[in-house]
């Protein structure tokens, strides 16, 4: 598979900066002779084409506002568009839409139309926000982003969320304080979503403070289908020493687990009990409801868009607002079973009918 060049490419081959790359490419600024022909070497010899990111620089910028989300499907990430589209419509701004469909490889591209469109700034949820190239050359221009629901490491990138790890600790415990042992976490895949690492991160912690032994997470597709799920789950539901809770990343995907369960003759919660993360409103219609981490998700994009133009209006530096979460009991939560299933075929106990 062929390398993607970026420009933090062409800058580790030129030895130099990601912002004197942008300014050798914009002529933003002077740059020795020496330094201007090692990045020019380096953008020869890589093949590297410059983005729309740093031409939109010198155009008037208007009355629009960038947003990129991972998925249209999704109910958490709509809630956090009207909060960004809210808080917005205040400031007589519109928004540009766009979704990568969990393909990291479609960020850049995506960014680099919104900016085309000479946007005030973005509100951005990418696969992973420590590690991202395409971050890395909107600081390097300047061009002002808040994340959403991504957490980063440190302070340095511009981002409201929740506490990831500690909300799926504190769910983990729940589970635990309810007689659960054998606790499966089941995620959407890493690559695609560092929120459902993070997550993973908490329940590991939780299982280890406990004395208990944190399973090795069954990463899924967060696009799959009740089948595709119940093929994958299938093997781990079937064992004699089946998990007795599923611990899913996100609402959503505890969904489709819910009906994949059910699909392999296991029924919630009478023999698994399952959780999901974000609280969404379908959640609570389902019957039994799910238990869940309830997250501010339209304050969130509301809070981001306040944030950016605090940054826009008066150059005020990136920092991460982590907002409050709480846990949601429900229907899809009980006691764990006293006998494995094949055992007993009495049903337990809800905790939250």
């Amino acid at each position: 598979m062929p390398r993607i060049v970026t420009i933090r490419t062409v800058a580790e081959r030129a030895g130099c900066s990601i912002a004197t790359v942008s300014r050798v490419i914009n002529r933003s600024a002077p740059t020795s002779a020496d330094v201007e022909a090692r990045v020019r070497a380096a953008i020869d010899e890589l093949g590297f084409r410059p983005s729309e990111i740093g031409r939109a620089l010198k155009t008037l910028k208007t009355r629009t506002v960038g947003v990129l989300i991972p998925s249209l499907t999704n109910p958490v990430f709509a809630a956090s568009v009207a909060g960004v589209q809210a808080a917005a419509r205040e400031r007589r701004h519109t928004l540009l839409l766009t979704a990568t469909d969990y393909d990291p490889g479609a960020e850049a591209e995506l960014v680099e139309t919104l900016v085309a469109q000479n946007v005030a700034g973005l509100v951005l949820t990418v696969a992973c926000a420590s590690q991202n190239a395409t971050l890395d050359l909107l600081e390097a221009e300047s061009i002002p982003f808040v994340l959403v629901h991504n957490e980063p490491e440190g302070d340095a990138r511009a981002a409201v969320c929740v506490d990831n790890a500690a909300a799926t600790s504190a769910l983990t415990e729940a589970m635990i304080a309810a007689g659960h042992r054998r606790i499966a976490y089941l995620a959407g895949r890493f690559a695609t979503s560092d929120r459902s690492l993070r997550r993973y991160e908490g329940y590991r912690a939780a299982m280890q403070k406990a004395g208990l032994v944190a399973a090795a997470p069954l990463e899924l597709d967060y696009l799959g289908d009740a089948p595709s799920h119940a093929a994958a789950l299938a093997g781990l539901f079937g064992e004699a020493s089946a998990p007795t809770a599923a611990l899913c990343s996100n609402d959503l995907l505890a969904l489709s687990v819910t009906g994949a369960l059910r699909d392999l003759g296991i029924r919630v919660p009478d023999h698994v009990s399952v959780a999901g993360f974000d609280g969404i409103a379908l959640g609570r219609a389902m019957s039994p409801s799910l238990a869940t981490v309830d997250t501010p998700t339209r304050l969130m994009g509301e809070r981001a868009v306040e944030m950016l133009f605090e940054m826009i209006e008066t150059g005020a530096a990136p920092r991460v607002e982590r907002l409050p979460f709480s846990l949601r009991p429900g229907g899809t939560l009980a006691a764990a079973p006293k006998r494995s299933r094949r055992q007993d075929p009495t049903p337990p106990t809800p905790l939250n009918p």
